[in-house]
């Protein structure tokens, strides 16, 4: 009798490495293969093309194949993530850098995340099972644990910091997206963009008009690492 998908995943994630046996293949599916293609879907054609069927297709398999691994597309973004989140060093606790520690730690999420059009979505709104992402929200806890915060402070602080650089992720992935689909020119540069709010009517917009160079600044990470520091500099004050 086929084992049921549900207690494939937690066996899984019971017993780190451990699969249940299938059946000798030429070239098996397992659930490492499933997530190497998934992430291959994801960096070629963005996460908006990825399901079972496209997998599958990758995998040259039928998506009924898949389901003897995976139970749901809920289970393979798990999968997805812990891949990612498994690139992810964690340092010791220090609390004298708990802040600088956890803005480095965030940094790599955010590159991993960049290296995966709109994958953070995969991430968003999941209860994650994977011991990788446990691993890491361990990790994140210690930290501002570290830092004096207080459990409570400290889960609802944990939230939001994922909350935002999932959400920083996912704006980049979809002005990416739009500048493939429309070119370039779709996306306004920085110069034509100060141009316009700086021609905007100065009765109606005066601090718009005003400060428009402001509003469009930074390079790079700077509004991540500016968002990320102000929510953390906030912390056990």
């Amino acid at each position: 009798m086929p084992v049921d998908p549900k207690q494939r995943r937690a066996a899984r994630y019971a017993q780190p490495g451990a699969d249940i046996a299938t059946a000798p293949r030429k070239t098996p599916i397992t659930t490492d293969r499933i997530t190497d293609a998934a992430l291959h879907v994801i960096a070629t054609e963005g996460y908006d093309a990825l399901t079972i069927r496209r997998v599958a297709a990758v995998l040259n398999t039928g998506p009924s194949s898949l389901y003897a691994h995976i139970v749901n597309k809920d289970d393979l973004d798990d999968l997805i993530v812990g891949r990612l989140y498994a690139e992810i060093v964690l340092p010791e606790p220090d609390p004298a850098s708990w802040r600088e520690q956890l803005l480095e730690v965030y940094g790599q999420i955010r590159d991993q995340y960049l290296k995966y059009p709109g994958v953070s979505r995969a991430a968003m709104a999941m209860v994650p099972t994977h011991l990788e992402t446990l691993r890491v929200g361990e990790g994140l806890l210690a930290l501002l644990l570290a830092g004096g915060i207080e459990p409570q402070t400290a889960a609802w602080a944990l939230d939001a910091l994922t909350l935002y650089v999932g959400a920083y992720t996912l704006e980049r992935a979809l002005v990416q997206q739009r500048q493939q689909h429309h070119g370039d020119e779709w996306v306004l540069g920085r110069d034509e963009l100060v141009g316009r709010l700086s021609d905007l009517s100065a009765d109606r917009f005066p601090h718009t008009r005003s400060h428009a160079v402001e509003l469009t600044s930074g390079a790079g990470h700077d509004r991540f690492d500016f968002t990320l520091g102000l929510i953390i500099g906030n912390l056990g004050k």
